[in-house]
């Protein structure tokens, strides 16, 4: 079976200040190519999960790297190591997302259990690491990720894919 992975990522910003006599202007560019291809080592993965979802008020989406997920063509996933998270919040969200390492049994994305970061309505987390080594996935003690409805009142929606490398 073979894996392909491209993203782009570009950030093309400018910032002007209209004066009498001239218009100073400040821009800014970076891009990078993200890629990945078949195996496990640097610059490559061999295993995909994604999921669309809806996390009700204040409730809480575990996802078990080691062992839990279905694959996109059958059989169940077991990760070891993780290469690119990404979850996307949908515009529509009252509430964040918050992407968290489980307090007890967390993969290490995030250098604290219990440690993350908000996606706020319409917002984008990406984490992308082409190194062989990766986040290292540990069944029954590191190899949860939590998603979380940051608030009360209403659920959350959104888009989650977890990219990553089966040795």
């Amino acid at each position: 079976m073979a894996f392909r992975l491209s993203s782009f990522f570009e950030l093309d910003a400018e910032l002007t200040s209209p004066l009498d006599l001239t218009t100073p202007t400040a821009a800014l560019s970076i891009a990078r190519q993200l890629s990945l291809t078949t195996g496990t080592g640097a610059g490559q993965a061999d295993m995909i999960w994604s999921d669309s979802f809806s996390i009700a008020a204040s409730g809480t989406q575990a996802i078990d790297l080691a062992g839990s997920l279905a694959g996109p063509l059958g059989g169940t996933l077991t990760f070891a190591r993780i290469k690119c998270v990404v979850v996307a919040a949908a515009s529509g969200n009252t509430n964040n997302i918050n992407v968290v390492r489980d307090s007890t049994s967390g993969v290490p994305l995030f250098l604290a259990n219990g440690d993350g970061v908000p996606v706020k309505p319409g917002g984008l987390f990406v984490w992308f690491d082409p190194s062989a080594a990766g986040v290292a996935v540990t069944a029954g003690t590191g190899d949860l990720l939590n998603l979380v409805n940051s608030a009360a009142g209403t659920p959350v929606l959104g888009d989650v894919v977890i990219v990553g490398a089966s040795a």
